[in-house]
């Protein structure tokens, strides 16, 4: 046999394999489900390749990026509104899914699975369900803050005793927009106000980013700083001299932020997406979240690694993330006064 003719039959062999998988494989064998997520990719992808295990079920996943964090795909949500091309929004933050909510994007969905979670974290209607926590923190350095020192509150940052050596993100973005937006609810605008005009006083640094709060902190510049607990557990991670406190336990409590999730109206795989959803709110995915996220259970009984805590163990602040959504609009103005912005 002459070398082409060879070659000619391989290439034949090749193909009618290539059809033959191909032929073996029908889209309808598994379900495809689309979720759009603004959890970073890095934590969610495996949390995907999980539910993929656990449900027989293809995940088609749409990510944010850093420059579009948190609104790159609610907007895609927003524009694709006459024809949904997402069958569930798994959300970074608890605030998000109601503008969603408000433009009736939302179908409710009460999944069996969710018993555990407490009422305080999911809609009595199967709105939206929380689940795999953040919380709002102060980062200590412990080579700057001796024990007996050591801040217990958010009003802390504003203290005189502490001029000029604190730090938070900007609270025109990102959760620190939500803190503040939470303080209003839960303080009322005088108090809030006077909270904000305090920290401009005693020369609080506002930084860009959670994580150059983190920075600050871990490199000594700041003696303590408003962060959140997966910033603050890199840091410790990363051996800095650090400690965290979660403030105000005797009085409002800490800020916790589930990330949620929510079933898409008129998604183009509904069942699918409820599978998904499943799959999500189990405890799994909040032990897989916690180990590699440094996300905070919202169940108990969940396993966590050293120096991750669970919500039940600390006081959470009283928190209804609707007020919370449209506070975030009403005082966004005011902040970026407030910033000079």
């Amino acid at each position: 046999m002459s070398l082409r003719r060879a070659a000619v039959l391989a290439a034949a062999v090749l193909l009618v394999l290539a059809v033959g998988i191909a032929l073996s494989f029908r889209p309808g064998d598994r379900d495809v489900v689309v979720v759009y997520t603004s959890v970073d990719q890095v934590f969610s992808e495996p949390v995907f390749r999980t539910c993929e295990a656990e449900t027989g079920l293809i995940v088609r996943a749409v990510f944010d990026t850093e420059e579009t964090k948190s609104t790159g795909v609610l907007s895609r949500l927003v524009a694709e509104a006459s024809a949904p091309q997402a069958d569930v929004f798994w959300s970074g933050d608890p605030v998000r899914p109601f503008v969603l909510m408000g433009r009736g994007l939302v179908e409710p969905y009460r999944s069996s699975v969710a018993a555990g979670i407490p009422d305080a974290f999911r809609a009595t209607d199967g709105t939206w369900t929380g689940f795999a926590a953040r919380a709002r923190v102060l980062l200590v350095n412990t080579d700057r803050v001796q024990a007996a020192e050591m801040p217990t509150s958010i009003r802390d940052l504003g203290a005189p005793r502490w001029r000029g050596q604190t730090a938070i993100a900007n609270p025109v973005f990102g959760t620190t927009t939500m803190h503040v937006a939470a303080l209003f609810a839960a303080w009322g605008d005088d108090e809030a106000r006077g909270f904000l005009a305090a920290l401009r006083d005693n020369d609080v640094r506002v930084a860009a980013s959670n994580g150059e709060v983190k920075r600050l902190v871990a490199s000594g510049e700041v003696a303590f700083g408003l962060t959140d607990t997966d910033d603050a557990h890199e840091a410790i991670r990363g051996g800095a001299p650090v400690t965290v406190v979660y403030p105000d336990p005797d009085d409002l409590g800490t800020l916790v932020m589930p990330t949620t999730v929510v079933l898409v109206s008129g998604g183009p795989s509904p069942t699918a997406g409820r599978q998904l959803i499943d799959c999500l709110l189990g405890p799994e995915v909040e032990r897989q979240m916690a180990d590699s996220a440094a996300h905070m259970p919202l169940r108990p009984d969940v396993a966590t690694p050293p120096g991750v805590r669970t919500v039940s163990s600390i006081r959470a602040m009283q928190v209804d993330y609707e007020q919370v959504a449209s506070t975030m609009e009403r005082v966004q103005p005011m902040l970026r006064q407030w910033v000079g912005m």
